[in-house]
C-alpha cells in the first residue's frame, strides 16, 4: 500500500513539475529559513500542514525555562515563539526530539518529556524519566508506545562528560516509563526513527559511527551501517535510512546497508525532519541558528 500511495504521490509531484525521491539524484535546496535559537530538531505537522522546530536557545544541558517550539509554513515564514517556556504556563528548558501522536506533541527536555496539543501548543502534562541524564529524541511506534534516546551526556563548566550510561526508554501508552534498551553499543545514542517496513527502531549515535536496528524484544541492537559518525538526526522515507552527521557537515542516504552523501555543507546538522506532502527533508543546523528544507528527487 506504501509503494501505492507514494507512486501516486510521484505522479502528482512531477505532473506539478517537482521532481520526486525513487532513491537516485542529489536533492537540491528550495530555501534557508534563519531566526532560530539553536534549533535541535524539526517536525511536519501534516494536519496543519506546518514544521515544528524546537530551540534549545542556549545550553542544552541547563534548566533555564527559556526553550521554545517555533511554528514555521511550507512558503518559509515563522511563528518563532508558538510555544516558549515561562509563558501561558509552560516550562520549556532544552527542548530536543519531538514526535506527534495525533495532535499530540511529545518533546524532550533534559530529564523530562513535555507533552502539548499541538494545534494550539497548549501544556498537557510531563512524564519524568527517572535516572535519565540526556533526553535526546523521540519517536512513536505503531503500537502507541514512545522511544526515548537518551546520549548519557552532562555539559558543564568543564565541557561534555560521558558518565553514562546509554539508554532508550520506551514511554507506554499509559504513560508508565521502562528501560527498552542499555548498554556500550549504543555508543552516545541520538537519533531514533521507527521504521514501519521493517517493523524496528533505528538509532544512531553521536559518539560512534554506526547505525544501528532493533525489534521489540531482541535481546540488543543489530548493525545496519556506518559511516562518518557523530550521527544526529535520523528518518526513514520508503525504507531507505537518513542520517545527518557532524562530521563532515552532510546528510547521508542509507540502503542496503551503504551510505551515499547528497546533502553537503550544512554546518551542525541536527534533528532531521521529513515532509511527506512534498518530499523535502527538512535539516535544522544546531549552530547556524537556520532550518534548511531540501527537495529530495
Amino acid at each position: 500500500m506504501r509503494v501505492i500511495v507514494r507512486s501516486v504521490l510521484c505522479a502528482g509531484l512531477v505532473a506539478a513539475g517537482t521532481a520526486c525521491d525513487r532513491g537516485g539524484g542529489e536533492p537540491s535546496r528550495v530555501r534557508t529559513v534563519g531566526g532560530f535559537r539553536t534549533p535541535e530538531s524539526v517536525k511536519w505537522y501534516e494536519a496543519q500542514d506546518v514544521y515544528l522546530v524546537s530551540n534549545i536557545n542556549g545550553n542544552p544541558g541547563e534548566k533555564d525555562n527559556n526553550g521554545s517550539i517555533s511554528r514555521m509554513m511550507a512558503n518559509g515564514s515563522v511563528e518563532y515563539q508558538f510555544i516558549a517556556g515561562g509563558k501561558n504556563g509552560v516550562t520549556l528548558n532544552a527542548p530536543k526530539g519531538m514526535a506527534l501522536v495525533g495532535d499530540t506533541l511529545w518533546v524532550a527536555d533534559i530529564d523530562e518529556v513535555r507533552v502539548f496539543h499541538a494545534s494550539t501548543g497548549a501544556p498537557l502534562g510531563t512524564v519524568g524519566i527517572p535516572g535519565s541524564l540526556f533526553l535526546n529524541d523521540v519517536v512513536a511506534a505503531p503500537d502507541g508506545a514512545l522511544y526515548i534516546s537518551d546520549t548519557g551526556i552532562r555539559i558543564g563548566a568543564g565541557g561534555i562528560e560521558h558518565p553514562g550510561p546509554d539508554r532508550i526508554y520506551r514511554i507506554a501508552r499509559d504513560r508508565q516509563v521502562s528501560v527498552a534498551l542499555e548498554g556500550h553499543m549504543l555508543n552516545g545514542p541520538n537519533g531514533v526513527a521507527w521504521d514501519r517496513d521493517g517493523d524496528r527502531l533505528v538509532v544512531v549515535s553521536f559518539a560512534g559511527n554506526s547505525l544501528l536496528s532493533w525489534k521489540p524484544g531482541d535481546t540488543g541492537p543489530a548493525v545496519i551501517g556506518t559511516g562518518a559518525g557523530q550521527f544526529d538526526g535520523v528518518e526513514v522515507v520508503d525504507g531507505a535510512v537518513w542520517v545527518s552527521s557532524w562530521a563532515d557537515s552532510s546528510v547521508y542516504r542509507y540502503a542496503g546497508g551503504e551510505g551515499t552523501k547528497l546533502i553537503k555543507g550544512v554546518p551542525t546538522p541536527a534533528d532531521i525532519g521529513y515532509d511527506a506532502k512534498r518530499n523535502r527533508l527538512l535539516v535544522p543546523s544546531f549552530a547556524g541558528n537556520t532550518v534548511e528544507v531540501w527537495q529530495l528527487r
